[in-house]
């Protein structure tokens, strides 16, 4: 058999076996590694909507305090 004894091929047939045998591991860990990726996009996606969330609640925050500091500072000046 060349430059493989019997026991080179047997390993390289149970790799084969392993990887390509059986009900489409391969494909099936696709199928999760996929999975996986969506979640964490999905998961990106929601943190960026909670910081603009976040953002826009700390601007209108801001902007109901602003009249008030603006009036606080007038008197300031005039008196």
């Amino acid at each position: 058999m060349g430059t493989f004894s019997i026991w080179h091929w047997v390993i390289v047939l149970a790799v084969v076996l392993v990887l390509f045998g059986g009900s489409g591991k391969i494909s099936s860990l696709m199928g999760d590694m996929a999975k996986g990726i969506k979640s964490f996009k999905k998961g990106l996606a929601e943190d960026a909507d909670e910081d603009k969330e976040a953002a826009r609640v700390k601007s209108l925050h801001h902007d109901a305090e602003e009249p008030a500091t603006a009036a606080k500072s007038k008197s300031k000046v005039s008196s």
